[in-house]
């Protein structure tokens, strides 16, 4: 198959003795594909200038090698919770990934040298116990991989995945992110992740957290696996400071929007700016209701805003 176009956006099935010439071709999105390694090589070896590449719940990739896609700088991959993605991921050249971790099969072999720019979620409705200690793993050591990111978004199940790792003192890896975004509700159950990864960012100057629900794993889920693991669950969730936040994520109040900022600025030292941007059909409460905290030590912008649009 030849072609001169710059972008093709398709659902198909790519034949494994396909030849593909898509020579001018820049931009590139498969969905709800049955793609196996050696079709998906034939693609990327008939695309020599390829910048933009998004797999959507492609089904039988294991192994996504873009070692020789040299133009190939952004990277989506997006999987569903019963169509597993690729395991390894070689993408040396892309500067801005996107990508979503299957709970059921995960990533476990990452190589993103050049990376700028990441975009982390987990796709997870039903959280097990074999899971949940297996996910642990999954996601610490990509955050090893991304300790040079300088631009860091995470969403809710992954931070609720972090904080099990924190109620269980794993090691977490030191982050050189300036500009870290969280994707989740305000509520105890990531807290503790939250804690940890200021605490490991000593660089940061710009924290957004996007206020929504993004957190599709269960409290009791969590609970059940920390008292598997011989914890309390009701004395895990609570700031280091002893601060405790609310256990609902609707039931959300101006307090805990407070409690959430003096935790960030307890835990930062080169900050910025922060800004919590809720949906407009949440919270309950009005903005000008929460008390923003001070430091006399610190100088930083905080804002809380409105905002209907998530890029």
């Amino acid at each position: 198959m030849e072609a001169r176009i710059h972008q093709i956006y398709t659902m198909m099935v790519i034949p494994r003795c396909s030849v593909v010439s898509w020579t001018s071709l820049k931009k590139l999105y498969l969905g709800d594909c049955a793609l196996s390694d050696e079709s998906m090589a034939a693609i990327l070896s008939g695309c020599p200038v390829l910048e933009c590449l998004t797999l959507d719940t492609c089904g039988e990739l294991k192994v996504l090698d873009l070692s020789k896609s040299l133009c190939l700088r952004t990277l989506d991959i997006y999987p569903y919770s019963w169509v597993p993605g690729p395991t390894q991921i070689l993408a040396p050249h892309v500067h801005n990934l996107i990508l979503v971790i299957n709970s059921q099969l995960a990533c476990t072999s990452f190589d993103v040298s050049y990376l700028a720019e990441a975009r982390l979620e987990i796709c997870i409705f039903v959280l097990n116990n074999v899971e949940a200690g297996f996910l642990q793993d999954v996601v610490l050591k990509m955050l090893e991989k991304l300790q040079n990111v300088e631009k860091l978004t995470l969403g809710g199940n992954f931070l609720h995945i972090l904080s099990l790792a924190e109620v269980r003192s794993v090691p977490f890896p030191k982050l050189k992110v300036k500009d870290l975004t969280l994707k989740t509700l305000i509520f105890q159950y990531v807290i503790p992740s939250i804690e940890r990864l200021l605490q490991n960012s000593p660089d940061l100057k710009k924290l957004t957290v996007r206020v929504k629900s993004s957190n599709y794993i269960r409290d009791y889920a969590l609970d059940d696996y920390l008292e598997l693991q011989g914890f309390n669950p009701d004395q895990c969730w609570r700031s280091k400071d002893g601060v405790s936040f609310n256990k609902v994520g609707c039931s959300i109040e101006p307090k805990h929007v407070t409690s959430l900022l003096e935790l960030v600025l307890k835990n930062t030292k080169t900050l910025d700016n922060i800004a919590v941007i809720f949906d407009e059909r949440y919270p309950s409460f009005k903005l000008e209701e929460v008390v923003v905290p001070t430091l006399s030590h610190k100088n930083v912008s905080i804002a809380l805003l409105y905002n209907q649009t998530d890029p």
